[in-house]
């Protein structure tokens, strides 16, 4: 249940009452209506997935396959050599931009999402997962280039941008001014809720799991881990953008290359069951006959999980990189293909693979763990000590996401209220945090991905209209950068 709260003995045992089942249940059927609407399938395909794929398959096309032919152009321009601060406007560099969009979706999710989706899907889920993670690539160029093209400076002179202002605004352009008002509150509110409930309470949750299970103790007393992610969080929200920037500047490559290196670790140990492996998923991915459902299982929980993995589609990432440094859009959107390349294609495959290779996807000892669970057990049979190394990293990850998809939250809360009550939004979301830490997962893991990916049906809509404009964008600037009229910066 959703109130149902971790044993707290220091404070007694909490007891809870008739009124608060009611709410509970009231709550839960709720949620459910909403995720059987969101996830409402033709044939047994739900329609988000459908529209993922289309998405991801469209804009790849319609970009040439940017998520090939400017892959390099992209490394380039991460690595600064195209950055000239002195003439460009923007708060965070392109590593900046990209390690806050990175730190928010690299975590748990990672870890969780490849476990899940083998678990639900069969190992063939990893094939459908690797596919959306490639398509997406082409879907978060076009969102974050929009999302750069259409920021704004706020009275203070601080930039904000993201979906809910190129929908707003691009589709104004094109003479959808309702649709676009519309999309783009829907967006923001839709946007606001999934961070509260998929992010700073389920991140929470899932990172005190994976600590309790080292440490069994801190079950007992859950809400002081709250309060000091609470704590932590707080202090880096309170010093701006900026250190939020710096932090996860930090955080997000370390915690990436920890977890990178001890999943080649283990690969190495197991490298003889490598190839076996790799066969196991590609055949079970157009197998209908394989555990999980065969090839519709496989497709349905691949492309579900790449989506709530990387977020390619819902347009959150468009909100860190709309205030890069960089005065054009497009080399903006073009560091973004890295995203889901690193995240999906690299990370949860690494992962994925651990959990195949390991036998621990089909242990029935591990029949009932959770994502997060299954990928420690998995990296346990082959490292003993791993678990404790996971946990730490898990908490990093959960911190990470957890303060960069706060400041996805205060620019949806801006967009809907403006710079009033902002102290609301940072009080509300640090009570999540602590909410999260003593509340049972059950319903918030099933349902909160489902209220977040609901974002990708006004963001999709919206980009359908847009994307010309940005096919065109791109040629102009690959033509530019073809014929050397990019100032190229010797480092």
């Amino acid at each position: 249940m959703i109130l149902e709260f971790l044993p707290m003995n220091a404070l007694g045992a909490v007891k809870i009452n008739g009124l608060l089942d009611g709410i509970d249940a009231g709550v839960s059927q709720v949620l459910e209506v909403v995720n059987d609407a969101i996830f409402f399938s033709i044939g047994g395909m739900p329609i988000i997935v459908i529209w993922l794929l289309f998405a991801g398959v469209f804009f790849t096309w319609q970009m040439k396959f940017v998520n090939v032919r400017a892959f390099k152009h992209a490394i380039d321009v991460v690595r600064g050599k195209y950055d000239d601060p002195n003439s460009e406007e923007g708060e965070v560099s392109h590593f900046q931009a990209l390690a806050i969009a990175l730190s928010a979706t690299v975590g748990i999710g990672n870890i969780a999402s490849a476990a899940v989706a083998i678990a639900l899907g069969g190992p063939g889920a990893c094939f459908w997962l690797t596919v959306g993670g490639l398509l997406g690539m082409s879907t978060k160029f076009v969102e974050c280039t929009l999302g750069h093209k259409y920021r704004i400076v706020k009275p203070d002179g601080t930039i904000a941008g993201g979906p809910m202002y190129y929908l707003s605004a691009g589709l104004a352009e094109l003479g959808l001014i309702q649709l676009g008002k519309i999309l783009a509150s829907i967006y923001s509110f839709i946007c606001f809720l999934g961070i509260l409930a998929a992010v700073a309470i389920l991140q929470t949750n899932q990172s005190l799991a994976a600590v309790t299970a080292i440490v069994p103790s801190l079950a007992d007393y859950g809400w002081i881990y709250g309060a000091i992610v609470a704590g932590l969080v707080g202090l880096v929200i309170i010093g701006g953008l900026q250190r939020l920037a710096r932090v996860a500047g930090v955080i997000a490559p370390l915690m990436c290359g920890i977890y990178i290196l001890a999943s080649v670790w283990v690969l190495a140990i197991y490298f003889t069951a490598i190839p076996e492996a790799i066969a196991t998923i590609i055949k079970s991915a157009f197998s209908f006959h394989a555990v999980g459902g065969g090839f519709a299982g496989a497709l349905i929980q691949g492309l579900r999980r790449s989506a709530f993995s990387n977020e390619a589609g819902t347009g959150t990432a468009a909100i860190a990189h709309a205030v890069a440094r960089t005065d054009e859009p497009v080399r903006e959107g073009i560091v973004t293909i890295l995203e889901p390349f690193i995240d999906t294609v690299i990370i949860c495959n690494l992962t994925a693979l651990v959990v195949i290779i390991t036998g621990a996807y089909n242990n029935p000892d591990f029949a009932d763990f959770s994502g997060t669970q299954l990928a420690s057990a998995a990296f346990g049979e082959a490292i003993g000590w791993f678990p404790y190394l996971l946990a730490v990293v898990i908490f990093f990850f959960a911190f990470s996401t957890i303060i960069s998809q706060y400041y996805y939250g205060q620019v949806c809360w801006y967009y809907l209220l403006g710079d009033r009550s902002e102290i609301v939004y940072q009080l509300l979301f640090l009570a999540c945090i602590v909410l999260g830490s003593v509340a049972s997962p059950k319903a918030v893991i099933e349902y909160g991905d489902a209220i977040f990916v609901a974002l990708v049906f006004p963001n999709l809509l919206g980009i359908y209209f847009l994307s010309n404009q940005v096919a065109a964008d791109l040629e102009d600037y690959l033509n530019r950068l073809k014929v050397g009229q990019m100032v190229k910066i010797v480092n």
